[in-house]
């Protein structure tokens, strides 16, 4: 069995355990009869426009990932560009901190002619804007809206507010990276050499090698970012949107249940929450924290834990769950179907 093959089963292994865990803690005091009588009462309706704002929320990534392209003269039908966001939404969903998205949206854009440069570069791009939504929301959030954070359990603002410093940490991290290649090249490098010293760190694998090469795509990606100003602005806008996509579910899903107390902004924001709060942990699509933030969360907007039970079913079901089962099946066929081919995709003159 070879390395990679291992990687994967364990990775599934880990998914399964996780997922039979979550299940068991959230259904082994309630009465499951009782959640089903609630979920026969949705009116269809209500599913529909939730599984057309998840398609609408990996679509809109398709989109940016062509504008991208678009700007620096390379063609890719729209048709490829969904492809890619539904191959990269299926691997960040069953891998660790979604480390497994990228790679392979990465190899599959190169088997159609895009360099791995350039796939790189515009994927980075696509991971900073959407970072850059989750700490625009979760520092406006912090700012702006502690009347709403301190109704919060404890323990959900305390996963708020660490969800908040590590989204801020990356976004300066990269931003250091593309906005000071050189300055982040000297210190990383230095750095790199001071762990070797202090033997914490070993030479292997070509790894000064591998981050000399990372730099430089940080680098290129500076480049662009500085001729690309606009086009920038705009997929920041289009990721915001993206974002209001997914989060808007658990709106539907709030009216779906014959509610209507509290408006779409405000339970928008409450969702928007549990994304922040989890998107930098070390799980698999945030599951089993997302669900608990969840209930704890929407308990008292839903008036009792098996109403929000029964809502989390259809909201976590649709921007997770469902979005597993359509990306890996859509992963599956563009794995059968996407041929390696041999000139460059194409560029307009």
């Amino acid at each position: 069995m070879s390395s990679k093959t291992r990687k994967n089963l364990l990775n599934a292994l880990f998914l399964i355990a996780l997922l039979a865990v979550t299940v068991w803690a959230i259904f082994k005091d309630q009465d499951l009869g009782d959640i089903i009588d609630i979920l026969r009462d949705i009116a269809p309706i209500f599913l529909v426009i939730g599984f057309v704002l998840v398609i609408l929320y990996v679509c809109s990534e398709s989109v940016i990932i062509k504008y991208l392209l678009h700007a620096v003269h390379i063609r890719v039908p729209l048709f490829n560009c969904i492809r890619y966001s539904f191959v990269g939404f299926f691997y960040s969903c069953i891998t660790p901190s979604a480390t497994g998205g990228q790679p392979m949206q990465i190899y599959y854009m190169n088997k159609q002619g895009i360099d791995i440069p350039t796939a790189t570069i515009v994927l980075m791009l696509v991971t900073i804007e959407y970072k850059f939504v989750l700490v625009f929301a979760g520092v406006g959030l912090i700012l702006f809206g502690q009347g709403l954070v301190l109704t919060l359990p404890a323990e959900v603002q305390f996963f708020l507010y660490l969800g908040v410093a590590l989204n801020v940490f990356c976004v300066s991290f990269m931003s250091l990276l593309v906005f000071l290649p050189e300055t982040a090249k000297f210190l990383i490098t230095k750095g790199f050499a001071l762990l070797k010293k202090l033997r914490l760190m070993k030479e292997k694998n070509n790894r000064a090698e591998r981050l000399e090469n990372s730099m430089e795509v940080y680098k290129a990606a500076s480049v662009f970012l500085k001729g690309h100003k606009l086009v920038i602005f705009n997929t920041t806008v289009i990721s915001f949107i993206q974002r209001f996509f997914l989060f808007f579910i658990t709106y539907v899903v709030y009216r779906s249940f014959g509610l209507h107390e509290l408006d779409a902004w405000t339970i928008t924001i409450l969702q928007s929450i549990i994304s922040i709060s989890v998107d930098m942990l070390p799980l698999p699509g945030g599951m089993g924290i997302s669900e608990r933030l969840y209930l704890l969360i929407f308990t008292p907007v839903f008036g009792g834990l098996t109403a929000a039970t029964a809502s989390m079913m259809v909201s976590r079901g649709f921007s997770y769950y469902i979005l597993i089962l359509v990306s890996g099946i859509i992963s599956f066929i563009t794995h059968l179907t996407v041929k390696s081919v041999k000139k460059p995709a194409s560029k307009k003159n």
